[in-house]
Formats: structure tokens, C-alpha cells, sequence
């Protein structure tokens, strides 16, 4: 089965067949995953925010998510996310599929190191270590279904994490766009982070819905709800496009663990 995760205005996936919840308990909490078919392929879903949004950046208990999608079988995970434009070549309403991380602070919204191996001596624990953290399987699957959907996507790009839920400053933005960061939002770096350790393949697509600060002249709020309100659709036709393409039996987890046991 592939995984699907969701952020901000896509709560559900639309026209999702025979989808029925599971309540998966793990040992940092419990994960709501919807189980069904998308896109004529079995789909697991979670979504990170919740129903009506309930919990914001700073709530989101990625650990437990990775650790859900792994119990019930995921085999490859793709992560969608609406962020903010920090390089100016890009315009609102873009597509990117990332192929580079900018996450140097490495924590979760607790403050506590991103990482599964949070106890000593734990069997597995190990470094991840990698060239490009995103399945390049996953995403030419992405890529070619932003094609077959209609939609214009970047190939490559640098994802920028920024610890929420307050937006950056002007001094934050610049110092993003002096690392080379193509966009931002609040979830998917301890995301890729745990799943990269998880050894499950991870691709993230990113839907722009708004200039970060300094970046160009700030988009008006009408235009960002806007275009927050038409990602789901957006992402939803590209997946469906994307997902039958993924070939399961070719992908591989991005990088090593290098194990201590």
C-alpha cells in the first residue's frame, strides 16, 4: 500500500473509495489512518492537521504518524504541503516536486531531537546517512502525473522547514534564501527525516499558496485562502495520476542506516 499524508485545506482525500479509519496506538501516541483505494490503487491517509484544522504546526506528532503508516503496511509514502515561495522565480499557484532538504535544527515541534531512536542502547538505532533525502522513484511517479493531470510542476527544489505556527520574518526569509531554499512550511522536515529513518521512501510535492515575507509583495489574503482552498483538488488530481504509476517492486529506502546492532 502507498501512504499518502496531507497538510493544511486537504483534510480528506475527495472521491476516496471505501475508505474506513483505523486507530493505530504507537508508543508516542495515537494516529488516525484512513484506509481505501485511490486512483484505482489501495491508499492509506493521514491526514497531519486534522479535521477543521484542529491541530496547528506545533501539535503534529510526526513520530506517531510514521510509526502508524508503517503498522499498517506502507510501502512508499508521498507528503503534500502548501508553503510559502522563497525563491522569486516561482509564482503562487505552482507545483514543485522537491529533491533537497534544508532542516538544520532537526527537532520536533517539542523542542526533542527528530529522531525514532529516541532511548539508548535501542536495537536499531543507527545514523541515516544520504545523498538526496526523497525517492527518485516516487518522484518521477509525481512528476509524470503532474503531467498526465495537466499541471505544471518543478522538477527539484530545495524544501525549507520552519518551525511554526508563527510566519518568518524578513531576516528569516533571507537567511532561507541565502541557503538555497525554494519553499516553506511548518511539518514536512521531521516528516522526511522519519521516514528516511523508518527505511520507508518518501517524495514531497509542494503547492505554493503565497510570496513568504520580504520575498515579493505580500499576496493578499483572499488570494491565499483562494488558492489554499483549490490545492486539495489540485493535489488530489495530480495523486491520482501519480499513484498507479508508483512501481513498488522498484523502489528501495533513500540512503543507509548506519546500525550499531
Amino acid at each position: 500500500m502507498i501512504g499518502v499524508v496531507t497538510g493544511t485545506g486537504t483534510y480528506a482525500l475527495p472521491d476516496f473509495e471505501d475508505a474506513e479509519p483505523v486507530e493505530v496506538g504507537t508508543r508516542w501516541g495515537k494516529a488516525t489512518v484512513m484506509r481505501g483505494h485511490f486512483g484505482g490503487v489501495p491508499v492509506l491517509h493521514v491526514s497531519r492537521h486534522g479535521a477543521g484544522h484542529v491541530r496547528l504546526s506545533n501539535h503534529v506528532e510526526h513520530r506517531a504518524n510514521v510509526a502508524a503508516l508503517r503498522e499498517c503496511g506502507a510501502l512508499a509514502v508521498i507528503g503534500c504541503t502548501a508553503c510559502g515561495i522563497v525563491d522569486p522565480s516561482l509564482g503562487p499557484g505552482t507545483l514543485v516536486v522537491f529533491d533537497d532538504l534544508h532542516f538544520p535544527v532537526n527537532r520536533l515541534p517539542d523542542g526533542s531531537p527528530c529522531t525514532l531512536y529516541d532511548r539508548p542502547g535501542e536495537a536499531g538505532r543507527a545514523h541515516w546517512i544520504y545523498d538526496r533525502p526523497y525517492a527518485s522513484a516516487l518522484r518521477a511517479a509525481l512528476l509524470a502525473g503532474a503531467e498526465a493531470a495537466g499541471r505544471e510542476a518543478r522538477d527539484g527544489g530545495v524544501y525549507g522547514h520552519v518551525d511554526g505556527p508563527r510566519f518568518n520574518s524578513v531576516s528569516e526569509i533571507r537567511q532561507l534564501a541565502v541557503a538555497g531554499v525554494t519553499a516553506v512550511s511548518q511539518t514536512a522536515g521531521a516528516e522526511t527525516v522519519l521516514f528516511g529513518e523508518a527505511e520507508i521512501p518518501y517524495a514531497l510535492i509542494g503547492f505554493t499558496t503565497d510570496y513568504a515575507n520580504g520575498v515579493a509583495e505580500g499576496t493578499p489574503i483572499a488570494e491565499l485562502v483562494e488558492l489554499m482552498g483549490a490545492s486539495t483538488a489540485i493535489f488530489a488530481s495530480v495523486l491520482a495520476e501519480a499513484l498507479p504509476r508508483v512501481d513498488l517492486d522498484a523502489l528501495s529506502p533513500t540512503g543507509t542506516l548506519y546500525r550499531f546492532d
